[in-house]
């Protein structure tokens, strides 16, 4: 009993946040601070471990589109810094406090500077809403649960672990897949809206989502439900939505 309650009030006084542009709710147990520091830590071990690419013309092309979208951002105490990465993937990720990555293989499918900002758009929206953070602040908080429940459900000691087990399938099911398809969805709304602020064409947006679906047909891919990205189809449906609620001057 005492366990229980020491881990419910410490779910009570998790910090509450909200989300840029979409004000949406959080659930944080990740401070902003040790989000930073696992950034940076994070930033260092892939520049340790990647082949950085020595395409200058192309290093230079990335940092001036991600350097545009970052000052616009509102965000001037993140270190912003702009690598890409030799490597045959269609993949970019942002860690927390500005740390953007490009792999090779997702620039081969953009076609032009907008569908590289809308890449570079999404994955900074990434950062801007903590999206990590909370992903981790969910995964504690269900690790915290599973606990919890066995002990309140007097779940047998030798049959706590399988329970836990069990019950991480259920909330990454029920909770956690859900939740990273919003962030997907939230990026995209953020990141079209930042790109347009800096100046690129949101329309682009579309088509480069279009190249994406193209590509990920050839694919075998895991149902939409047990997906942390939209369909495509519906995100393309929903980024044609986001970009008609665009103000009419920047």
């Amino acid at each position: 009993m005492k366990f229980i309650v020491t881990a419910l009030l410490g779910l009570l006084l998790v910090g509450c946040t909200k989300t840029p542009l979409t004000n949406r709710s959080q659930f944080m147990m990740i401070s902003p601070d040790q989000e930073m520091t696992l950034g940076a830590t994070e930033a260092k071990k892939v520049v340790e471990t990647s082949k950085i690419s020595t395409d200058k013309k192309l290093q230079d092309r990335v940092k001036r589109i991600g350097a545009q979208i970052a000052a616009v951002s509102g965000r001037s105490d993140f270190a912003w810094e702009f690598t890409v990465i030799q490597d045959d993937t269609p993949n970019a990720f942002c860690l927390p406090g500005g740390k953007v990555f490009f792999y090779t293989g997702i620039l081969k499918i953009t076609e032009n500077d907008d569908q590289i900002a809308t890449v570079m758009g999404h994955e900074i929206a990434h950062a801007l809403a903590r999206h990590g953070a909370e992903r981790m602040s969910m995964q504690n908080a269900s690790n915290i649960g599973a606990q919890v429940l066995a002990v309140a459900l007097n779940v047998p000691a030798q049959y706590q672990n399988l329970y836990a087990q069990a019950y991480g399938v259920t909330s990454q099911v029920g909770l956690i897949l859900p939740y990273s398809r919003t962030f997907e969805h939230e990026a995209d709304q953020i990141g079209l809206y930042l790109m347009w602020k800096a100046g690129y064409n949101p329309a682009q947006a579309v088509k480069f989502w279009e190249n994406m679906a193209r590509l990920s047909k050839s694919s075998q891919k895991p149902p939409a439900f047990l997906s942390t990205h939209p369909a495509d189809e519906e995100r393309i449906r929903e980024i044609r939505a986001y970009i008609a609620q665009l103000p009419v001057t920047r």
